[in-house]
């Protein structure tokens, strides 16, 4: 019998949580794990068993969901996490990523295939709402970052990539998932798993969406 993806839902709006936990439950691929309305319920889910998938709000009534994804990574570093919120400025963006989210969806540009955007995520991809990654594009690509005004800082020499290892990571950062790598690349998807957590390790991050950040702070990319 095929496994079914656990879902973990953090979600203060009851019209909303609601909603994701109806789409959820109508999938046969999908299995609803916890679905909590505060960050502390959430916490305390995941000390006791850790998601395939985390969707979070940002905004939660006692606290951010920021720290609920920190706490996730660290403690279920398997766990997909998707931010879905109605927070698109920089610094929530930046700082969600940092911690360790993978997707990023405004409630706003929330799709009527939303259980597509979770086997997107499950499959390697980073699901960004449009306005979010045209932002994180904008950011990369002003004439005052490093990168762009020919100050990059060279990296240290524990965290020189190696081609194979660059190959990887610029195909991660034009949007292919793992097994799309490994068909482009003519590898079996564990080789390219395993290129992927010595990119991490190299880059000292914990996700796709972070060590692409990552890569381009350094110039990298």
């Amino acid at each position: 019998m095929a496994t079914t993806t656990t879902v973990m839902v953090v979600e203060d709006d009851p019209a909303f949580l609601a909603r994701f936990c109806r789409i959820v439950s109508q999938s046969p691929e999908l299995s609803l794990l916890a679905a909590v309305g505060d960050l502390a319920s959430a916490l305390r889910a995941i000390e006791r068993q850790g998601p395939d998938v985390l969707l979070t709000d940002l905004g939660l009534p006692d606290g951010s969901g920021i720290d609920l994804i920190r706490e996730t990574a660290r403690r279920h570093p398997a766990t997909d996490i998707m931010v879905i919120t109605v927070f698109g400025d920089e610094q929530h963006v930046i700082a969600s990523i940092e911690a360790g989210a993978t997707g990023y969806i405004l409630k706003d540009s929330l799709p009527d295939e939303f259980v597509a955007l979770i086997s997107q995520l499950r499959a390697g991809g980073s699901p960004i709402s449009p306005v979010i990654a045209r932002q994180l594009l904008r950011r990369m690509q002003s004439p005052a970052s490093p990168a762009q005004a020919g100050e990059s800082r060279p990296p240290a020499p524990e965290t020189v990539l190696s081609a194979r290892e660059s190959e990887v990571l610029g195909l991660i950062a034009k949007g292919f998932n793992f097994a799309e790598i490994a068909r482009l690349l003519e590898v079996s998807p564990h080789t390219i798993t395993a290129h992927v957590k010595k990119i991490y390790q190299k880059l000292a991050v914990h996700s796709r969406g972070e060590a692409v950040y990552e890569a381009l702070r350094m110039g990298l990319l």
